[in-house]
């Protein structure tokens, strides 16, 4: 296939310990597009347990979600969120530190989220958004902790920032 084509072997961000952001490959040409997200010989993989997809319409907030067994690999493949992380692993160097990733078609990457880092996103734009995940392990219902997405556990408020 021809086309436009990311590096594959790209850079890879780290601002929150443990969280990775690497730019994934699209391949387009006049038929559609390929989008890779993970494959078992990348360095970052760890197991596979299972892949769901979330939707979202534009301008609904999902989270905030820490997982406390599974590690999550997020990609978005339509729309664009801005994803929130939040490490709340008192043993950590970036404890209590915030990291938001404007992420999805136009901007496509891997988000690598280890345990304890708390997680949630807002669909932006005005496409629904379809997230692709993942998880090192099966859902299980009481591995994961909720809290309120506009509660005082994460010190974030959603709102648009004027410029």
């Amino acid at each position: 296939m021809n086309g436009i084509q990311n590096s594959y072997k790209a850079k890879v961000i780290e601002m929150i310990y443990g969280v990775k952001i690497k730019p994934l490959k699209k391949i387009c040409d006049e038929r559609g597009m390929i989008m890779h997200m993970l494959r078992c010989d990348d360095p970052d993989f760890e197991s596979f347990g299972e892949i769901y997809f979330s939707t979202a319409y534009p301008g609904v907030i999902k989270g905030w979600h820490e997982h406390t067994k599974q590690t999550q690999n997020y990609a978005v493949i339509q729309g664009m969120i801005k994803l929130v992380l939040y490490d709340n692993r008192k043993d950590s160097p970036t404890y209590k530190e915030l990291m938001e990733i404007f992420t999805g078609e136009d901007n496509y990457q891997l988000i690598h989220i280890p345990t304890g880092v708390i997680n949630g996103f807002k669909a932006i734009g005005t496409k629904t958004v379809i997230l692709a995940n993942c998880a090192t392990l099966p859902h299980e219902p009481d591995e994961m902790i909720h809290y309120d997405p506009l509660g005082d556990k994460v010190p974030y408020k959603w709102n648009l920032v004027p410029h």
